[in-house]
């Protein structure tokens, strides 16, 4: 059984190449600049410092650091969740692990959006949030990611991909993930994963450093969260071709699966949804070395409404009802208010 999915990649291709053009030009020239690529690669858009701001476009990442005004929060922070039925994320599933039985995929991240309600707006959840990496896209979506894509300092190329999170409050919270077959066989397939991605592009690629805990404040929990680091060299030069580089190791892994080119399919016809933004990737290179992000931890609003899209990565150990709680569990947004505030 194949997924019954028919990709027409030649518009989309042609408008991939006029970007990396771009991209290369700018990073030949030494020239900054904010980069933003969704999950499919059909919006992808290049935006100078200069313009960022007046665009309605707000970014916090590496050195570049924008903003609008800042606005008091209310009171008391609401944020409501509206998931979807765990029968129809179970259809899903079902979906998912039929193919990993199969053998035509070891690990897929189904994702979904939540409908959320809030006295928040984006650009009250993007100015107050703490997070490594936000963005403000005019009045359309805010990210606020916890995990890198790729980091480029020097000639020295590194992702951190993200996999396993649980509540920080579960007794022996951190033995339990970092104990938990199904939580190691999925971070073990997406470093696996990340390692060949960076040697199509890099030399001397190794892990050099493998499941590590990080802590993530949120309005209402901490979450643990593992990630690792994958580290190569790039070729002298290298800033000519950031195009080319970011291009061919999209989609991030971390948010696809394994193998890549068939699980991104098997995705399409699992979750019948446009991810759109959601999953994609942004990053800012300065004149000098990039940094990027994954886009997740994003709020997107569609009309009147506000959804908030999440996920996991599902693998022969995965358990549904496990899986659709840790979507709902990473609904959340990351404002930790001052007490004396």
């Amino acid at each position: 059984m194949k997924p019954n999915i028919s990709l027409n990649l030649q518009p989309q291709m042609r408008l991939d190449k006029d970007i990396i053009k771009q991209m290369n030009d700018y990073g030949g020239k030494r020239i900054p600049f904010l980069f933003i690529i969704d999950f499919d690669n059909s919006r992808p858009q290049v935006y100078r410092v200069e313009e960022l701001g007046k665009s309605g476009i707000f970014a916090d990442i590496g050195e570049l650091s924008v903003y609008p005004p800042k606005t008091p929060l209310p009171k008391t922070i609401i944020l409501n969740k509206f998931p979807m039925p765990f029968s129809k994320y179970q259809v899903a599933f079902d979906i998912v692990k039929d193919y990993i039985f199969r053998g035509d995929s070891f690990l897929l991240n189904l994702t979904f959006p939540t409908r959320i309600e809030t006295n928040l707006t984006l650009k009250d959840i993007y100015t107050h949030s703490t997070a490594k990496f936000k963005l403000l896209y005019k009045d359309e979506f805010t990210v606020f990611s916890p995990e890198p894509f790729i980091k480029i300092n020097g000639n020295r190329i590194s992702s951190f991909p993200m996999k396993g999170t649980i509540d920080a409050a579960i007794p022996y919270a951190e033995r339990k993930i970092m104990e938990d077959i199904k939580e190691i066989s999925e971070h073990n397939t997406i470093v696996d994963l990340i390692r060949n991605d960076l040697s199509m592009i890099a030399k001397k690629v190794r892990v050099t450093k493998f499941r590590y805990i990080e802590m993530i404040k949120t309005h209402e929990m901490e979450l643990l969260q593992t990630s690792s680091e994958i580290s190569g060299v790039l070729p002298e030069g290298w800033q000519q071709n950031i195009g080319d580089i970011i291009f061919k190791m999209l989609p991030a892994g971390s948010i696809t699966g394994a193998p890549k080119k068939m699980t991104v399919q098997i995705i399409k016809e699992a979750e019948k949804y446009q991810r759109g933004y959601f999953t994609g990737i942004f990053g800012y290179f300065d004149g000098r070395n990039l940094e990027s992000a994954v886009m997740i931890r994003f709020i997107e609003k569609q009309g009147d409404e506000l959804y908030f899209k999440s996920g996991g990565g599902i693998t022969y150990f995965s358990n549904a009802k496990d899986e659709y709680n840790e979507l709902i569990d990473k609904v959340y947004v990351p404002i930790v208010r001052d007490h004396k505030s």
